[in-house]
């Protein structure tokens, strides 16, 4: 046996002994509950050996890597901490302290190693490893880390505890007490870092945090079932997971809504107009308030009945709860009426519903919407006639057939609040490609903030949409402030492969010229392929890379644009290829359809990109669309085209505003990125010189008091 293959065997040996361990303390946490003397301590008891279970049941290697120390002191670590029956320690937790060098070491500071072993398995057999020996390799990327990066992909993100670089787990463990922005480009492992991080903190914070005090929401419903696993491999099954449609009352959707209205929606002045709309629908009562109790009228002096109003309006409770304190008040000047307690009287209750009536949301928003006088009574001087116009509709006949908007979940949720008070509140919340909320969306996640705790992740280059940020500061304003904002940018770029991100690219300077690109690590199989064909051929072309691609056994997606997704489909249909579709939650076959949007936070082997130029027409910032879509592949890049399959000069660069353009003292950057981005986008660098000089030419012979265009 050759000195490598004996020490594979001990290896092996090892992570044997430990399984056997693991299984052994497994067995005796699922006996807990039968020794339980009473059925109250065997319900508690079998609660926390379901959750021990759940911690320690997967099919995963009892560890990732092992560390050498210069004093020979030599530790295994994995994702759960392993003792054997004498309780010393088979494998250390990657979360404990003493893990910590595995994570941060590297040639420049070893942190006192002097190995550093990564094991690839399948299950608990180990297939292979790499070291790391400091002092003999300057290279801080490891082999085993490229290894990771090029494995096939299955739909579902991995945890990456065998691969956490060191300036990943510096935000990993980042304290709990701040708002922690995490910024980086596509594939420096955001949203890995983000999951990991609230494992981190559940380890750490046992005493503040439990699993059910994190909400984790994502863009939509695919992204949240492709990160679902990441954290029960972790052992934190119980921590909330939710897409931002599903932050407020569950009603039904599908409502279609001009672009115009759904931007309207997400401007925080409609909060409030939404509690204006509320609060005027209080009533006023009357100057004396008859009520029929038994045979007689009692008589309620108006002024009375008005200061009940003016006193519940002014509590800080929900609409809801404040009616109740009403109704209350006006039992209590019934009592004194009477000099007895009334009991339930039909009366009063028509009182308080005619004062203060019984809401639901979906109700009080539909009535809102439908209503232009109401709009108008709400928007104050907050809102113009046009957009009142725009926000104005005809509900439906019957609230049942009543379909919402994605648009109108944050206003229903922002209305949810209002009326029934916050239902659910958060200790740590975290929320990935937050870059694209809209600031009513934003107001969701806040105010399920119970501390200011939050780690938001995302990417400006990557903003989408309406409310596409350009500053984190648009969206720190609208999350809580009760503590430090920090802004942590990721440099390294470890998923996109070198030669895919340089084509995708060259859209940086025209979608978010002030972006900067991470440094990517490693290459790819193959430069991007670009198949340019003729319209009749292009569905038949996209069915045919995407089965070649599957049939090298990659985890393909075809990200195809609205305006060619029914030809894609009926030519995969008609070669026979099953698909996966995004638009339905799915996602793992091998071959899977995902438009631009869906694609965001996604991953595939090969990627297959439909018609570039549709792609930047579908959205308004379609440049920063087509940079997602061309940034979604681990290995292989196909575009499959019949227009530009690089269209660089369709928009206006999205980081130039016209207004930054009119006073020429304050914005003479944005002014010069703008020619120099358009010169950019335009002609090959041979050319700058020539046009540049022709521009100072005809600057300087224009006469200064020529008006503009003459």
């Amino acid at each position: 046996m050759t000195g490598r293959a004996a020490e594979l065997a001990d290896e092996q040996g090892y992570f044997d002994r430990a399984e056997e361990h693991l299984r052994r303390r497994m067995a005796e946490t699922a006996a807990l509950a039968d020794g339980a003397a009473d059925r109250a301590a065997a319900r508690s008891l079998r609660a926390l050996s379901r959750e021990q279970l759940a911690r320690l049941g997967d099919s995963t290697a009892v560890a990732v890597g092992r560390i050498d120390a210069e004093d020979g002191e030599r530790l295994y670590i994995g994702r759960h901490l392993i003792r054997d029956e004498e309780r010393n320690i088979l494998v250390v937790s990657w979360q404990a302290d003493a893990a910590i060098p595995y994570h941060q070491a590297s040639p420049a500071d070893p942190h006192g190693l002097t190995r550093k072993r990564t094991y690839r398995c399948e299950g608990n057999t180990i297939l292979d490893f790499s070291d790391v020996l400091f002092g003999e390799l300057a290279d801080a990327i490891d082999s085993h880390l490229l290894g990771e990066l090029a494995r096939r992909r299955d739909g579902t993100m991995r945890d990456i505890v065998a691969t956490i670089q060191a300036a990943q787990f510096d935000l990993i463990r980042a304290p709990m007490d701040q708002l922690l922005v995490i910024e980086g480009g596509p594939g420096t492992g955001k949203t890995a870092i983000a999951l990991h991080r609230v494992s981190w903190l559940l380890f750490h914070n046992p005493d503040r945090l439990n699993a059910d005090d994190v909400l984790v929401v994502g863009p939509h419903p695919t992204f949240t079932r492709y990160i679902g696993q990441v954290l029960p491999a972790l052992g934190d099954a119980d921590v909330a997971l939710r897409h931002v449609g599903q932050l407020g009352p569950e009603v039904p959707r599908g409502r279609d809504e001009p672009a115009e209205v759904a931007a309207l929606k997400g401007d925080a002045r409609m909060a409030g107009l939404l509690a204006r709309a509320l609060d005027a629908r209080i009533g006023v009562p009357e100057p004396a308030e008859r009520l029929m109790v038994g045979n007689r009228f009692i008589t309620l002096p108006g002024p009375d009945v008005a200061a009940a109003l003016t006193d519940s309006r002014a509590a800080t409770l929900g609409y809801a709860q404040r009616r109740t304190l009403f109704r209350d008040k006006l039992t209590e000047l019934v009592a004194q009426r009477l000099g007895t307690g009334p009991g339930r009287l039909p009366a009063l209750d028509n009182l308080v519903d005619r004062l203060w009536p019984q809401l639901t949301v979906p109700a009080f928003l539909r009535d809102l919407l439908a209503s232009r006088d109401r709009l108008l009574a709400a928007a104050a001087d907050q809102f113009t006639a046009a957009e009142v116009t725009l926000l104005h509709r005809r509900g439906a006949d019957r609230l049942s057939q009543e379909h919402w908007s994605a648009a109108d979940l944050p206003l229903l949720d922002e209305a949810d609040a209002l009326i029934n008070g916050v239902r659910r509140r958060y200790a740590h919340i975290v929320v990935d490609e937050v870059q694209d909320l809209s600031p009513m969306q934003l107001r969701s996640v806040a105010r399920r903030s119970a501390t200011g705790s939050l780690t938001i992740v995302g990417d400006l280059a990557q903003a989408t949409g309406a409310w596409a940020a350009q500053t984190w500061e648009e969206i720190t304003r609208h999350l809580p402030d009760t503590l430090p904002v920090a802004i942590r940018p990721l440099r390294y770029g470890y998923r996109v492969p070198r030669q895919a991100y340089a084509f995708a690219a060259r859209l940086l300077p025209v979608a978010a010229s002030t972006a900067t690109a991470p440094e990517v690590v490693r290459d790819g199989p193959s430069e991007p392929v670009v198949h340019q064909v003729a319209l009749t051929e292009r569905a038949g072309q996209v069915a045919a890379v995407a089965m070649a691609r599957a049939g090298e056994g990659a985890f393909v997606g075809v990200i195809c644009p609205d305006r060619c997704r029914r030809e894609v489909e009926t030519a995969l249909a008609a070669n026979g290829v099953t698909w996966r579709s995004a638009d339905r939650g799915e996602l793992g076959g091998a071959v899977n359809l995902v438009s631009p949007r869906e694609a965001k936070g996604l991953e595939f082997d090969a990627v297959v990109v439909v018609e570039p130029e549709a792609i930047v027409a579908e959205d308004e910032r379609g440049h920063r669309m087509l940079y997602v879509a061309l940034t979604r592949t681990t290995a292989t890049l196909d575009v499959v085209c019949v227009g530009d399959p690089m269209p660089l000069t369709a928009q206006q660069p999205e980081t130039v505003r016209p207004k930054e353009t009119v006073d020429a003292g304050r914005h003479l950057v944005p002014l010069a990125d703008y020619v120099a981005n358009r010169i950019r986008a335009t002609l090959p660098p041979s050319h700058w010189e020539e046009v540049l000089t022709l521009v100072r030419d005809r600057l300087t012979a224009a006469d200064p008091s020529d008006p503009p265009g003459a």
